[in-house]
């Protein structure tokens, strides 16, 4: 495994050149891949600074929120990150454009929790276990993918991403039972004996079985008809002694 070396993180990162390199993913969706030897020091997550936002599209509107962080890890050895796990508690999600006690809001909390979305009933719990860390060099390049135009196409890859990404990390995304490996940039640091590490990026929820009105389906785009299967994910992490 490629690891995080920690004293490096205090430079200043290079600018990001977007026309003198081969483009890479901002998510690089491939399977199940093996889990990184975790050696060395163990942090705890810190739950109340650990959260994944995540924003929902469809062209008559946007949804978003958060799902909360209920446990996790991260290892770290000498000056380098070896690897961690992340807990997140499906059930707990937030909708965070409408007021709680709306009726819409309960309609959509029961339908996101439902066969048809994440299927809370069964599988309550999302995980994210760090596979490798690479540099985030220079001439790599944050590619955007062409998105069917609507007023509320989805945010790009290269909107999310933090501004000065330091590194790029795999990892398996855990959800509905089913497990991919995704790629994606991230801004980490240490502060104050703490690992900090930010992130945002879009993943396709169809690979992950979450396809209610799955837009590859839409017959005809131009009724608006279908939910964009791009969903975009805002990933906050922070672990300590």
């Amino acid at each position: 495994m490629k690891t995080i070396k920690l004293s490096g993180l205090f430079i200043a990162t290079a600018l990001i050149a977007f026309s003198c390199s081969k483009p890479a993913d901002t998510v690089e969706t491939s399977e199940a891949q093996e889990v990184a030897a975790a050696e060395g020091k163990t942090l705890e997550i810190v739950p109340d600074a650990t959260t994944i936002a995540w924003r929902g599209y469809k062209p008559a509107g946007q949804h978003f929120g958060k799902i909360p962080a209920v446990e996790g890890t991260l290892a770290v050895k000498g000056e380098e990150i070896t690897g961690g796990k992340f807990t997140f508690d499906i059930t707990g999600l937030k909708i965070e454009d409408m007021e709680e006690t709306d009726e819409s809001y309960g309609k959509l909390y029961g339908h996101l929790q439902s066969a048809d979305f994440f299927d809370a009933e069964n599988h309550p719990n999302a995980t994210f276990e760090i596979t490798s860390v690479e540099p985030f060099n220079s001439g790599d390049v944050i590619a955007d993918v062409e998105q069917f135009e609507t007023d509320n196409t989805p945010l790009s890859s290269s909107e999310l991403s933090p501004e000065n990404p330091t590194h790029w990390i795999s990892g398996n995304l855990t959800m509905r039972g089913t497990t991919k490996n995704i790629k994606f940039p991230a801004a980490v640091s240490l502060e104050n004996g703490a690992v900090v590490a930010k992130a945002g990026f879009n993943i396709d929820r169809t690979a992950w079985g979450l396809a209610y009105g799955d837009e590859a389906s839409a017959v005809d785009k131009a009724k608006d008809k279908f939910i964009y299967n791009t969903v975009s994910l805002s990933l906050d992490v922070k672990a300590s002694e």
